[in-house]
């Protein structure tokens, strides 16, 4: 039986050696075999080894696919980018929960602006009124948007470290994250 054995990036090796439980991906894209090799007699893409997402949770208990922390990517990466504790990432996930919250209502309000427009250049003559109303829908969005992201900056700066707080400035200049 032919088995991939997943290769590992030394940056897996890199945040290994860290104390904290960090989940990374070892693979899973070993692309199927083409129409050559399965003449050959070698196995088709579902008997590959590698072929199953693997991950590697370094310092926590792990079942197959769930990480050490068990939250979404943005927080992991935060997470180790600047070596929160335990406290600080709930407090950094409710945060970045709100947001997610918020950006998500101001794509539906925008969606709504849109077919506004839509709706004011549709008839016969032009609806000025309609068109305002959807740009105002819109300004009052990016406001609310923008109060949110103002709001959650300054929970984000009384949570963090001295230290932290001038990495995560680095990871905003740097545009690694955005907001």
């Amino acid at each position: 039986m032919y088995v991939k054995i997943p290769v590992v990036h030394p940056r897996a090796i890199e945040m290994s050696r860290s104390t904290r439980a960090f989940a990374i991906s070892l693979g899973g894209s070993c692309g199927a075999p083409g129409p050559a090799s399965e003449r050959a007699g070698e196995p088709t893409r579902s008997e590959h080894a590698c072929c199953v997402p693997h991950v590697l949770a370094v310092g926590a208990e792990s079942v197959l696919g769930a990480g050490g922390f068990g939250v979404k990517r943005p927080l992991r990466f935060l997470a180790y980018k600047l070596d929160l504790t335990e406290h600080q990432i709930t407090e950094l996930a409710a945060i970045l929960d709100e947001l997610k919250t918020e950006r998500a209502q101001a794509a539906v309000d925008d969606r709504r602006s849109l077919s506004t427009f839509a709706d004011a250049i549709s008839g016969e003559t032009f609806e000025e009124e309609k068109a305002t109303e959807g740009a105002a829908m819109r300004e009052k969005s990016a406001g609310r948007l923008g109060a949110v992201v103002v709001k959650s900056l300054g929970r984000i700066h009384r949570l963090l470290t001295p230290e932290q707080r001038e990495r995560f400035a680095y990871l905003i200049r740097t545009g690694t994250v955005l907001l």
